[in-house]
């Protein structure tokens, strides 16, 4: 069997030309679009039916989690009660590449008896869907990728994408930054990559301290009891004025117990501040080759405020 991958980059390439066609169709019925759906007052119900139905759900999912509140709404279940997850405030998006899929009869008709602004998004100007809807983005009349041309292929692509960028245009008027984007995304390498140093660190009581004029002995025991191999330093104003690792009692394992924290500790450490993204304290300890950071906020008197150690953000998924 062969000529299997010809056909892919037959498929791909008529979908990219459908692509193309879409880019060069979009005018100022998009702008439109978008102004109504940044001024929805309450979500954005988006809808279709068959695969536009699944187009849909990633579309709705798309806009939740970059801060359009928006949900699904089958056409089918809302003819048998689910017309109540729509209401006055909100804003349809209702998908078909004919624009006369039946099943969204009874939907367009909800939002028309009840003054619920339309977008209709279908590949025939004069389709039911586009002449009820109060703004239409007109999908253009690109050939389908299969060899019969009745599969939805290049049509759900393009409505993929226009999702999309009515997605990505919003974001951009809305200033939606990583640090919203995280919000919606606690979860997974995603979630994990945006965490910031404040999300991760040990703070209060957890974090190992001691004065300068502190004993060894003392020292040693803080170390172990806290766990994390490090102890930090600290001055008569509460500023972090040194680290003492594993490496300082190594060299000083001479008469250890006769020096106080002081004259064991390297001074002036790496620190990290706590607004930091976490991927950023892996590679700092990375490259200088250490596993804990001491938190400081750079614009403040210089206390620790918290502790990052490297198994922290390996157990997020991080290193």
């Amino acid at each position: 069997m062969t000529g299997f991958v010809d056909a892919a980059r037959r498929v791909i390439r008529i979908e990219a030309e459908a692509l193309n066609q879409l880019e060069a169709s979009l005018n100022h019925d998009f702008d439109r679009a978008v102004a109504l759906l940044l001024n929805a007052q309450g979500r954005v119900i988006v809808s279709g039916m068959g695969k536009s139905g699944h187009i849909a759900r990633k579309i709705a999912a798309t806009f939740a989690s970059t801060g359009t509140p928006a949900h699904f709404v089958h056409p089918a279940e809302a003819s048998h009660g689910d017309l109540g997850m729509m209401a006055q405030g909100d804003v349809v998006l209702v998908l078909s590449n004919s624009g006369e899929t039946p099943e969204l009869a009874d939907l367009v008709a909800y939002t028309r008896r009840f003054g619920i602004p339309l977008i209709g998004v279908a590949s025939r100007v004069g389709s039911t869907l586009l002449k009820q809807s109060d703004v239409a983005l007109v999908l253009p009349q690109a050939k389908e990728a299969c060899s019969t041309g009745v599969v939805p292929t290049s049509s759900t692509t393009m409505t993929l994408a226009l999702g999309d960028a009515l997605a990505v245009a919003l974001m951009e008027h809305r200033a939606f930054t990583p640090e919203h984007f995280r919000e919606f995304h606690p979860g997974g390498k995603l979630g994990a990559r945006l965490s910031r140093v404040r999300d991760l660190m040990h703070v209060g009581a957890a974090l190992p301290l001691v004065q300068l004029d502190t004993p060894m002995s003392d020292t040693l025991i803080e170390i172990s009891q806290k766990g994390f191999g490090v102890a930090g330093v600290v001055g008569a104003e509460g500023a972090l004025a040194g680290i003492i690792t594993d490496g300082d009692l190594r060299r000083k394992m001479d008469g250890l117990l006769s020096h106080s924290a002081a004259e064991v500790m390297t001074a002036d450490p790496t620190t990290i501040d706590p607004g930091a993204l976490a991927e950023e304290a892996v590679a700092l300890m990375n490259k200088r080759k250490i596993t804990c950071l001491f938190v400081v906020d750079p614009e403040g008197p210089g206390e620790p405020l918290g502790l990052l150690h490297i198994h922290d953000c390996l157990r997020v998924g991080l290193g």
